[in-house]
């Protein structure tokens, strides 16, 4: 079920907000890709990838999914349509032409030389500094919750203190229950001001209610073709995950931007899919 609707501003200006209703992930992208051919809006690119081209974008996209964890999570191509999948199984798990799965790019702290950042460096592999790190070790506890160097929540390299985001989110809901409106895996820095192309995945909110881990998904700018169902696969294997270890079911996922956008050399393989002349 689709659902429109928009702020006014003004008398002469208005935001759209496009809300989607979604059984699964490959529903969430068909239904998106689908109705940004309607609904987009044409932009010239200023800045970042793909500047000086076209593309096609929402105002501001909010998807709503039930089901995230059906399988595939990928987006479904029939054959008929005669155009490859736009994100390969191989890609998201590993395999055959990948030296590293998409799901160890947002869950591990690898990073590669010429990699200004990763997903998974900013979520498991975070330096505590300056203020955080001298209330630490001065063990401050109406400021920090300081926590045992166990190797896995916190750990040290170097004689640096680093914190692991998603371990330390699945321990404090162990520790402390499920109503809990401070558990956000951060992968913004106010530094990334500075980076020509900064992580276009902002936070993951999480939320636990009837036993059930949801996720709440902010992207800066989005790739609809092909980012959008890649990172949407790895993070829901995340939240799989981190459910599973918190022992919890796993739940339903929402997701924003205010930059959900269709590139130019997409838009004929986009009206291939849905049949569109």
């Amino acid at each position: 079920m689709r659902v429109e609707g928009h702020i006014e501003t003004d008398n002469h200006n208005k935001m759209d907000i496009h809300k989607i209703d979604a059984r699964d992930l490959p529903d969430l992208w068909f239904q998106a890709v689908h109705d940004i051919l309607d609904y987009g809006k044409r932009f010239v690119i200023d800045r970042g990838s793909y500047a000086g081209q076209t593309r096609l974008e929402y105002d501001y996209f909010m998807g709503y999914i039930k089901y995230p964890g059906t399988q595939p999570l990928i987006p479904d191509i029939p054959p008929s349509c005669g155009i490859p999948n736009p994100v390969e199984y191989n890609y998201i798990y590993g395999g055959p032409g990948y030296d590293r799965a998409y799901i160890e790019y947002l869950m591990s702290p690898r990073k590669e030389p010429g990699e200004s950042y990763t997903y998974g460096e900013r979520l498991t592999k975070v330096p505590l500094s300056g203020d955080k790190l001298a209330w630490w070790k001065q063990n401050i506890g109406e400021i920090i919750d300081k926590r045992e160097v166990d190797g896995k929540v916190i750990f040290e390299e170097d004689g640096q203190i680093y914190l692991n985001q998603i371990e330390w989110v699945i321990d404090t809901y162990k520790r402390f229950g499920q109503r809990n409106n401070q558990m956000v895996l951060q992968v913004a820095h106010p530094s990334d001001l500075t980076l020509l192309d900064p992580p276009c995945l902002r936070s993951i909110d999480t939320r636990i209610q009837n036993d059930t881990l949801h996720f709440f998904v902010y992207f800066r700018s989005w790739d609809l073709w092909n980012g959008f169902p890649a990172n949407l696969a790895a993070i829901q294997n995340l939240k799989e995950y981190m459910a599973s270890e918190i022992k919890v079911k796993d739940g339903k996922m929402v997701v924003e931007s205010k930059g959900l956008h269709l590139y130019g050399y997409a838009e004929d393989l986009a009206k291939l899919r849905c049949l569109k002349t």
